[in-house]
């Protein structure tokens, strides 16, 4: 039997796995059940399996035949803050926290990959898998490097990969060099003075003050940076006040920058912080700035690219690859490990029919089940492709 049949085989069991995971998610660092369920499986296929790394990370190492290669194969495990909105039969049981990004399918796919491998062992050498924690603004893959991930488990190379709602199913985009935006995170906190809503004058409106600077932000992306870079900041929260007719003392906001490469991340923090500045002592307040450097991007290497390229191929077929699709914003922590071991990333369509097209993050959004067979394929292929 073929590597995809053996797989396509798999595909009631790995559905019955997700939908469990998908039910009971669990934010980054306290994916417990989740860590518990899969080890259980991992070690009840014969694989070995070390706990722990990065708080609630697992590793299952598992050899084939006599080989001195290794390589990585990571997924991500945790979920969002959010409540879920699809009506699915298998929704999450957990009050404010939803699989909204599809980590579930990532898991799965791992799992899937595994009990295959760990059935047929053709390979020579070793295959290092990684369970995640903590992707989602928690930085939980530099929390396995510094528990000594690549020391205890050395890969030669290391891939992953994340569903892609943008593209149909059956297509992959991959590429070399950057594939993912780096992200940073700011909170200001404008601090003027309190007055009466009828008395502006005998205060400094930090409400006026918050919405100039907001509006200076977008004018560093519009005005500042090269018009053929890339660069995006949002805010996503503002808070401020305790009634409506008192201008408040303070008022925050916060939100993120996505960069994709080092001189405009470098050059959007500078201009960051000399709007925000300048335009609060313009209107007579002043700000508390905490900018903080979260994910580098995402940058897969160029042979690890093309070995990907060749896995993805040898089972979708050549037409099946996006090599020239451009880099998203979005940001991811597999980065950090790319930082320390070659590797590639690459994006798995998973649109099909008018379904499954709803952009992760969104309490709608909805992990196509069918993804589940090709992810887990594609992820043994390179496992017997790299170590053949």
């Amino acid at each position: 039997m073929s590597l995809r049949a053996a797989i396509d085989a798999l595909q009631p069991e790995m559905t019955a796995w997700r939908h469990d995971l998908h039910a009971h998610p669990e934010m980054g660092f306290e994916e417990h059940r989740t860590s518990d369920r899969v080890a259980a499986l991992l070690e009840g296929w014969g694989i070995e399996v070390h706990r722990g790394l990065g708080g609630t990370g697992v590793v299952g190492v598992l050899r084939g035949r006599p080989g001195n290669r290794a390589i990585g194969l990571r997924a991500d495990m945790d979920a969002l803050p959010m409540q879920e909105e699809t009506g699915l039969p298998y929704a999450s049981t957990a009050p404010g926290v939803m699989h909204a990004c599809g980590h579930d399918g990532h898991t799965t796919m791992l799992l899937g990959a595994a009990k295959y491998l760990a059935q047929t062992r053709n390979f020579s050498g070793t295959v290092h898998l990684i369970f995640q924690p903590a992707e989602e603004g928690l930085a939980g893959a530099k929390a396995m490097l510094d528990d000594g991930l690549f020391e205890r488990f050395p890969c030669d190379a290391v891939y992953g990969l994340h569903n892609e709602p943008g593209l149909p199913l059956g297509q992959v985009a991959v590429r070399a060099g950057t594939v993912l935006a780096a992200v940073d995170y700011f909170s200001v906190t404008v601090v003027g003075r309190a007055s009466h809503g009828a008395q502006p004058h005998k205060g400094i409106d930090t409400i006026s003050v918050t919405a100039a600077i907001i509006g200076a932000l977008q004018q560093v992306v519009a005005r500042q940076v090269d018009p053929l870079q890339t660069a995006v900041i949002s805010v996503g929260r503002i808070q401020g006040g305790t009634s409506d007719i008192i201008i408040p003392e303070r008022v925050s906001f916060s939100g993120s920058v996505r960069t994709l490469v080092p001189e405009v991340r470098d050059q959007v923090e500078a201009a960051f912080r000399r709007a925000a500045e300048g335009t609060a002592m313009a209107m007579g307040a002043r700000v508390e700035i905490e900018y903080r450097r979260a994910y580098p991007p995402t940058i897969n290497t160029p042979a690890e690219a093309e070995r990907a390229a060749l896995a993805a191929g040898a089972l979708l077929g050549e037409g099946a690859l996006r090599r020239t699709d451009p880099p998203i914003t979005a940001g991811e922590d597999f980065a950090f490990l790319l930082e320390r071991c070659p590797g590639a990333y690459v994006l798995f369509g998973q649109a099909q029919e008018g379904r499954f097209a709803i952009s992760p993050h969104n309490s709608h959004y909805e992990f196509n089940d069918a993804l589940l067979p090709l992810g887990a394929s594609y992820l043994a292929q390179l496992a017997e492709q790299e170590l053949s």
